[in-house]
């Protein structure tokens, strides 16, 4: 039985450049192709995971990743023509085909690739980098070879094509730090006591546990202008925010803390209002 089984394995099935390929061998290759891609992405992934663990940078993490991952293909390529008896050579004219009509065919995805290889390798864009794209604003999860991964503030995952991301403008609100500066306006009637305005809306920022309050960073209070109907005041702040959203929430906490202490003092927040004057003269004389 075992015999019979040898025989069917090595029975030749064609031919190729000279060569005789039996059913063992053309069952070798995909079993050697499945297994060598699993456990190359396996060994890779659990090197990551150890990098990541060890809290190193996870863009350089993700950079030794993708490299070892072409290296690794490139080795699994070449062992693959060499257990098929195939020369790298006999590639020489088919690759030279190919790369011409995949320069013509190709172009934006080679735009894409080389890109992704810049911003992995620059790190003008990194993973956890809070970016704005054309009025669209997001984190960035992902940098593949392609494209990169941003989810929005609202939770909607983008794919923006890497070369989109060099060849345009983009805010990156974290890429040397993580300090955001946010301002919060507020316009007092006419007839408060504004040095008292100043103060309160100095107290209530300070109170805030996420402003800044060190040298460079403190936070500031400034009356900005005689209104049309307001003494407008604001107050400008620095906090450590990696997302739209803490700045948002510091600014909606300092104006409710605004609001209460106004309250306290008897200070009035002003609104819009008009004066109507009337000439008791000309209304006489209409009713005459």
């Amino acid at each position: 039985m075992l015999e019979k089984i040898q025989n069917i394995l090595n029975m030749t099935l064609f031919t190729f450049n000279g060569n005789d390929f039996t059913l063992l061998e053309v069952l070798t290759v995909p079993i050697w192709l499945i297994v060598s891609i699993w456990l190359s992405r396996f060994s890779i992934k659990l090197l990551g995971n150890r990098l990541k663990d060890k809290n190193k940078d996870p863009n350089l993490v993700h950079l030794i990743e993708r490299i070892l991952y072409v290296i690794a293909l490139a080795l699994i390529f070449i062992t693959t023509l060499s257990m098929i008896n195939v020369p790298i050579t006999a590639f020489a004219f088919l690759s030279g085909a190919i790369a011409i009509g995949f320069g013509f065919g190709a172009q934006n995805v080679i735009n894409n690739f080389i890109s992704g290889w810049i911003l992995m390798g620059e790190k003008p864009i990194r993973i956890g980098d809070f970016l704005e794209v054309e009025g669209v604003k997001g984190i960035v999860e992902e940098i593949n070879t392609r494209s990169t991964r941003v989810r929005r503030v609202d939770g909607v995952h983008m794919l923006i094509p890497n070369s989109k991301l060099l060849e345009n403008t983009v805010t990156n609100w974290t890429l040397r730090d993580k300090l955001i500066r946010g301002t919060v306006t507020v316009g007092v009637a006419y007839g408060s006591d504004c040095q008292k305005v100043r103060d309160l809306i100095l107290e209530v920022t300070k109170a805030q546990p996420q402003v800044l309050q060190e040298e460079g960073r403190m936070p500031a209070v400034f009356f900005q202008d005689f209104g049309d109907n307001s003494l407008l005041f604001e107050v400008y702040y620095w906090i450590n925010s990696q997302v739209e959203g803490g700045l948002r929430v510091v600014s909606s906490n300092i104006r409710f803390a605004i609001d209460e202490a106004f309250n306290e003092a008897d200070i009035v927040i002003a609104f819009p209002q008009r004066d109507v004057h009337i000439d008791g003269a000309i209304e006489i004389k209409q009713s005459k």
